[in-house]
This record gives structure tokens, sequence and C-alpha cells, in this order.
């Protein structure tokens, strides 16, 4: 007979959030995690290496407990699929913020449904806002765009090959990564003199 397990999982958006993936790390441990799987990544990213690792790791009886439902989930139904995937191994799953939120009753799944619903209308919501004040900046002449991608130094690529510079050299030079330079270069190989 196997004993079930806490079992817990922390993400931050990026490298830069230290201080919110300590604390999650923090408060897994005292709600008496015995694994506690982490990653930095957005939440909107599809490959969530981590996620998946937890998923795969829990058995039956366990329960992943996660410090907020944001943390977790990007969208209902991206939520509904880990639900889902949890209850196939007859696992459980809770949040620190909310303990009433949980899949180990029914009031605990309709709330976190409908939160999970808010949740992903809410982002939306603010998705819109950031759509229309960058419409409302661009028709005043204050919007930048993005600052320009590795695209917009191809032609310091190509001028840096055809001086014979090596990609290590011009991955350096532009602060590009090399994945940029070979698809730079592949995109105008037909232009590039063959030696």
């Amino acid at each position: 007979m196997t004993t079930s397990a806490l079992v817990g999982y922390a993400r931050t958006s990026t490298t830069d959030q230290k201080a919110g993936l300590e604390a999650q790390l923090r408060d897994l441990n005292q709600a008496g995690c015995t694994k506690v799987f982490r990653e930095e990544i957005s939440s909107v990213a599809t490959n969530r290496p981590q996620l998946a690792a937890v998923l795969e790791w829990v058995r039956e009886g366990d329960t992943l407990v996660v410090t907020k439902l944001d943390r977790l989930a990007r969208s209902v139904s991206d939520l509904l699929k880990i639900i889902e995937a949890l209850e196939k191994k007859g696992a459980a799953l809770r949040f620190l913020s909310n303990p009433e939120l949980n899949t180990e009753s029914a009031n605990g799944r309709l709330m976190l449904t409908v939160l999970g619903a808010i949740a992903a209308f809410e982002r939306e919501l603010m998705l819109e806002r950031q759509r229309e004040g960058i419409a409302r900046a661009k028709a005043e002449g204050k919007y930048e765009g993005r600052q320009p991608t590795a695209r917009a130094k191809a032609k310091d690529v190509l001028r840096m090959r055809a001086e014979g510079k090596s990609v290590s050299d011009t991955v350096a030079a532009l602060g590009i990564s090399r994945a940029s330079v070979f698809r730079i270069l592949a995109e105008h190989a037909e232009a590039m003199p063959t030696s």
C-alpha cells in the first residue's frame, strides 16, 4: 500500500521574480509538501516541462498543492485539463491561497471552475485595454512599438558573414542568438556568394 503525498508546484513568469518563487517554495514547504517542482516560465507557454513532470509524477492518493490559481493554469480549459489529468491518476488538487478551492469536494470543483472562468475573463479584459491603449498611442504618434528583433540586424549578419566572420563572432558582436544568425543566413542563402 502506497502512502499519499503532498506534491508542490511553483512557477514564476520570469527569472526576475526570484522573491515570488522563493515565497512560493517557502509556503509549499510549510504546507508539508515532500516534493516540489518549480519553473520560471510564462503561464501562456504551451510547453511547461515541470508542470508536465509533476503531472507524470503524482500517484493515486497524492495531492498537488499550488499557492495560487494563476501559478498553475492559463485558462479555464487549461485548468480543466490539469484537473482531468490528476483525476485519471486518482490525485487531488488544492490551492494554499484558497483552501476551499480543491478537487476533493463538489463545492470546491464548482468554485475552481467559476474562478478559473473569472480569471480568464479578467485576462481578456486586460488584453483588450492594452490593445486599446496601443491604438490610442499610435493615433497620437506616441507608440514606438516593439524593439527591433534580430531580423532588423540581417544586413549586419550578412556583412559579417561576407567578411568571413564566424557565427560565434557575429553572435557576440550583434547580441543576437545563434538561431537568429542561422535563420537570417538560411533566408538569404541564395544571395550569399558560394565559396
